[in-house]
């Protein structure tokens, strides 16, 4: 078998997207960068059908890059809550305001500008350059390269600088001087199709590929074994106790969290882990008096680990207001008190909108 020629990838794949690739996508058909952009930042390691629940509502809410821009932060994260690594939001933000002030508001299309944006790396400014502006260009985001290298039998690490380096040389060199526009656009999705539908991680659909008779993992028989496996490490579970403190009024307490790592920059309780979570919190309690309610651990799945989440519910009284400084985790400086219903226009992540949701409905139940 021998390898396909550059052009003879560029074509399958363009012919192969126009008749068995995703169409009626809400961000296909279009060339507004914003929007483009938008799909792409939410794409990335979030799959389409949670995006589909996210895209349309998100664009009716910041129309343009003008109304993403001017909006505050906790506007973005609430309407991004659910989706998850919160950074990109935060990014999101920055990079509308950026576009604004440096751009005069109208979003940039070719490859260079792009990459120079907050948040967007090669391989999105690649798809906004490519989907938008017909550039020639082309993407390699995590999909890609194991479409890439499954084709060429490439046995190097895929995470090494030097094979990623060698890999856009040669994923650029798949395209054709003479690719139109319209071109580019299907190369593009058909690319990102083959990844997510047809050579996915665990159960390639060989029979269904466009380029099955030319791929160099197909002929031996092991297409899995492409890209080389990396070393993973083991998916473990932390423990944390979200201390509700609540009013007699159904306010809770809640803080924004700081900008980096888990939930960042969002609002939540004040957040205990071990060993400060079970035995501290008991003993704070036991000696400032106070009864709590202890909710069963909520599991809450993240990407590369679970969460046991811990709601433990404590009246307000004096007695807690003198103990609160002795509780580690809590920020006074950085909270506020918050009724459930109000803040649910926060942004939160989903385990805490979700108490809050179910809290301000119990609230309005009870007081009819």
């Amino acid at each position: 078998m021998t390898p396909p020629e550059p052009t003879e990838v560029f074509a399958r794949v363009v012919a192969w997207q126009r008749r068995a690739g995703r169409h009626g996508l809400p961000w296909q058909g279009t060339r507004d960068p914003y929007r483009v952009w938008l799909s792409e930042i939410m794409l990335q390691q979030t799959q389409v059908a949670t995006v589909l629940r996210y895209y349309e509502r998100f664009v009716a809410r910041f129309a343009n890059v003008h109304a993403l821009a001017a909006a505050p932060l906790d506007e973005v994260l609430a309407a991004w809550s659910g989706l998850g690594y919160y950074r990109r939001a935060r990014l999101l933000h920055r990079c509308a305001q950026v576009v604004v002030q440096q751009h005069g508001g109208r979003f940039p299309c070719d490859f260079a500008t792009l990459r120079t944006l907050p948040g967007i790396g090669d391989s999105t400014a690649a798809a906004i350059a490519a989907f938008c502006a017909g550039e020639r260009v082309s993407i390699l985001d995590g999909n890609v390269r194991r479409v890439l290298m499954r084709l060429w039998a490439d046995d190097r690490d895929p995470a090494a600088v030097a094979t990623q380096r060698d890999l856009w040389t040669r994923a650029q060199g798949l395209v054709p001087a003479t690719a139109t526009p319209a071109d580019m656009a299907a190369y593009t999705q058909g690319l990102m199709d083959l990844g997510a539908t047809v050579c996915t991680r665990l159960r390639p659909r060989c029979d269904a590929c466009p380029l099955s008779d030319r791929c160099q993992a197909h002929r031996a028989g092991t297409p899995t074994a492409w890209p080389r496996p990396r070393a993973r490490a083991p998916r473990r579970t932390e423990r944390w106790w979200l201390l509700v403190l609540r009013r007699d009024d159904g306010a809770c307490w809640l803080q924004r969290r700081a900008s980096g790592g888990i939930w960042g920059g969002l609002w939540a309780p004040p957040v205990l882990t071990e060993p400060q979570g079970d035995q501290g919190l008991r003993a704070w309690l036991q000696r400032a008096g106070l009864t709590a309610t202890w909710a069963p651990p909520q599991p809450h799945a993240l990407t590369h680990r679970d969460l046991a989440l811990h709601w433990v519910v404590v009246p307000w009284t004096d007695a807690a207001g003198e103990a609160l400084a002795h509780v580690p985790g809590v920020q006074v400086d950085q909270g506020a008190w918050w009724s459930p219903a109000e803040a649910l226009v926060l942004g939160l992540p989903a385990p805490v909108r979700g108490w809050l949701a179910s809290a301000a409905v119990s609230r309005t139940s009870s007081s009819r």
